[in-house]
């Protein structure tokens, strides 16, 4: 299915999903509304508008994640609401301001202009695994965490992992109001996000690889799910485009923990400096699988682990984000 001239929407677009999202897009064809806080930001922006197709394929529409009814313009007359635009914060003064209330009432407001338009056919969440793993369900090698897994309110709020529990609020309330107002709704749960940034910024995801090549001594003793943001943004597309789509997909190419993570990019970079031990003397955090076969069945085929760092590395140095500079030419 290809785009037959229809139009989207793609809420935060500026932010490191939401530019791989436009650009995919624009590449086959559709014509993209693309909000953004300040569209007189250039660096919020000037990668979008330098986008293949963007002059004639691509709109910035100012709207706020707290204004009620700031989304109705852009969303109005839309065949698609992809809605990405979420604060990713792992440390925060105030978690209610800066991050459960654009996650959650930004939502709400984002879908609630969905339902005045008559327009839209399916809406497309940015959720995350966040949604998915924080659970009293015990992870193990032999466990399979799949799309029925489902982290608890309880113990977020007790543990205070406040991005976490915005993730989790955000999609309960969205499937809460798509089932109130009969809204066609499908979630997107991306575990960590890396590889190419086409922003000029650094993003949360993709600073937890550049602290590791930055010169830090030691490495954090967690397991984490690792993804290549091409392909989430495309499983966006897919999701909309594959009629039969419905629910939730989680989005993992592989379980790692940040040892391996080194092992990978030294084989790759031997020049990089690499923190050489764990922060703590404690047992690693736990490896575990992700099933991917639903989001095999939406058309994924998993970018490998090794592209993605390799990706994500390249990309950081010719953003002059890496401080060591060009050492891998």
């Amino acid at each position: 299915m290809g785009s037959n001239g229809k139009v989207v929407c793609v809420t935060g677009a500026s932010g490191f999903i939401a530019s791989w999202l436009v650009k995919l897009l624009l590449q086959r064809g559709y014509t993209v509304r693309a909000t953004v806080r300040n569209p007189d930001d250039p660096h919020k922006t000037s990668h979008l508008l330098a986008l293949d197709g963007a002059d004639t394929g691509l709109g910035l529409v100012k709207a706020n994640l707290l204004e009620e009814g700031s989304f109705d313009a852009a969303i109005d007359g839309c065949d698609c609401v992809f809605h990405t635009a979420s604060p990713v914060l792992f440390s925060v003064e105030e978690p209610q301001s800066e991050l459960m209330d654009p996650a959650v009432k930004g939502t709400l407001n984002v879908l609630g202009s969905c339902v005045k338009a008559s327009s839209v056919k399916r809406v497309v969440l940015t959720s995350s695994m966040a949604a998915v793993l924080h659970t009293e369900r015990v992870k193990s090698p032999e466990v399979i965490v799949d799309e029925t897994w489902h982290s608890s309110e309880e113990i977020c709020k007790n543990n205070k992992p406040w991005y976490v529990l915005s993730k989790l609020l955000a999609e309960d309330a969205a499937w809460k109001f798509a089932k109130e107002n009969n809204v066609d709704l499908v979630a997107i749960n991306p575990a960590v996000v890396i590889g190419p940034l086409l922003q000029p910024t650094l993003n949360t995801s993709s600073a937890i690889i550049l602290r590791l090549i930055n010169g830090s001594d030691t490495y954090a003793n967690f397991s984490f799910g690792w993804v290549n943001v091409k392909d989430v943004a495309l499983a966006h597309i897919l999701a909309f485009e594959n009629p039969s789509a419905s629910g939730r997909y989680c989005l993992v190419d592989s379980v790692e923990h940040f040892s391996k993570v080194i092992k990978r990019i030294h084989e790759m970079f031997p020049a990089i400096k690499l923190p050489e031990k764990c922060a703590d003397d404690q047992p690693f955090a736990t490896e575990y699988k992700v099933s991917k076969e639903k989001a095999e069945s939406l058309g994924i085929n998993f970018i490998s682990m090794d592209v993605s760092l390799k990706e994500t590395i390249e990309s950081l140095v010719e953003k002059k984000l890496h401080k060591f500079g060009t050492f891998l030419i």
